[in-house]
């Protein structure tokens, strides 16, 4: 059988910082070289970006931005001349050896689209999202929506036509976002400008499901909850809600009557969330929101096993393994907090709340010394980030009188 082979399409503006951490990042993860072509387009950059796409064997082209993602990155895929087209974004990485379980599904004749799995760094809410970057070649595909752009209202409309295609999800992290953390977050100003691009598609469409989710989710966000609730009531009466908006709707009301002081409203919608018909990884923060509103109502039993539970499902969630050492040690299983700490610093080393808290059930344990090593680490993470906070624990471990942390 012939080797397919695929087309990067990127669509950038001033990404010198992330760029080269991107484009450097196929090697490890397409080391069988399927990825046979490079393809950037530039909307303006103003920094060397361009200098440094060239110089990383990509072939650059320019177009003048339009504040419409849909219509940059259907100009940007018109240029490829793969198989398949694969899309990153400049603050994306393709995790090593990405490509090697994908290859079976590439040689499969009626697989039109792998949805990739990706890990959001940084998102405070949900730890891994599904997304549409890795399609067929086909005249038919392109993307839709001028904010949050995707394949997917396109490739509904050709499974219709030709329902020989399948679609498929992967099972193993593709991709690595970094878009998330509060600080890219705040230079690149993306809560204005997504604000701005779903409410002027929201007036156009004001009954689609995945718009009505995203816009609402952000007004909570920002803290408009009686807006955001409203809206995302709204996505649920629509008749095209498909299942990946009907667990962020759920999801995100959650949130928002959590928010509001009704526990009672937001266990219901937890619990719909977690019945929507999506991968159990995309879940996480479902489980993990679940668990805790559980356990300020009094459940530590029901708690614990939604944490074990999401522990089961992803060995390597961090904020899962931290909160079940809470409870843990509200339980007064301090060896079994310690164990859930430990493990969790093992994924996530430079968070210094985990090691404040793993500090305070070793002092419990009666292990001075360990406790010592972990709050020293504890406020030396917290002056690294600039956060008073180190300040704060200086002055309780003096009051302590145990040990003068160095």
């Amino acid at each position: 059988m012939t080797r397919p082979c695929i087309s990067l399409c990127m669509i950038v503006k001033d990404e010198e910082k992330a760029l080269p951490q991107c484009l450097n990042s196929l090697a490890a993860a397409d080391p069988q070289g399927w990825i046979s072509e490079r393809i950037v387009l530039d909307t303006g950059s103003s920094d060397n970006t361009v200098t440094l796409a060239q110089q990383l064997n990509c072939e650059v082209f320019h177009y003048e931005w339009n504040n419409d993602f849909a219509a940059a990155r259907n100009h940007c895929i018109e240029h490829a001349t793969g198989d398949w087209i694969l899309v990153l974004d400049a603050d994306e990485q393709l995790v090593p050896d990405a490509l090697a379980p994908l290859h079976p599904l590439l040689q499969q004749t009626n697989v039109i689209a792998i949805n990739l799995l990706r890990q959001e760094v940084g998102a405070s809410q949900s730890p891994y999202s599904l997304v549409s970057r890795l399609f067929r070649r086909h005249p038919e595909l392109n993307f839709r929506r001028p904010y949050h752009a995707m394949i997917d209202d396109s490739m509904a409309e050709l499974l219709q036509k030709e329902p020989q295609w399948k679609v498929v999800d992967a099972s193993h992290t593709a991709l690595r976002h970094d878009g998330y953390e509060p600080g890219e977050i705040a230079h690149q100003n993306k809560f204005s400008r997504a604000r701005h691009a779903m409410e002027s598609y929201l007036a156009d469409h004001p009954k689609d499901a995945y718009c009505c989710a995203k816009l609402g989710a952000l007004y909570g966000e920002q803290g408009d909850w009686g807006r955001g609730l409203s809206l995302l009531k709204r996505g649920l009466k629509s008749v095209e809600l498909d299942a990946p908006s009907r667990y962020e709707l759920y999801y995100h009301l959650a949130i928002g009557c959590r928010q509001q002081g009704n526990a009672e409203a937001a266990v219901e919608y937890y619990q719909a969330a977690l019945d929507a018909t999506v991968p159990d990884i995309i879940k996480l923060g479902a489980y993990n929101n679940l668990a805790s509103l559980l356990q300020d109502e009094g459940l530590p039993e029901m708690a614990r096993l939604l944490y074990e539970q999401a522990i089961a499902i992803d060995s390597n969630f961090a904020t899962g393994h931290y909160n079940l050492g809470k409870l843990q040690r509200q339980q007064g299983d301090l060896a079994g907090a310690i164990a859930s700490y430990e493990t969790a610093l093992q994924l996530t080393p430079d968070v210094p709340e985990i090691h404040q808290n793993l500090g305070v059930a070793l002092l419990k344990a009666g292990a001075l010394e360990r406790s010592k090593s972990a709050f020293e680490t504890a406020i030396q993470l917290y002056e690294a980030q600039q956060s008073n906070q180190a300040e704060v624990l200086r002055s309780q471990l003096k009051d302590l009188h145990l040990f003068q942390p160095g």
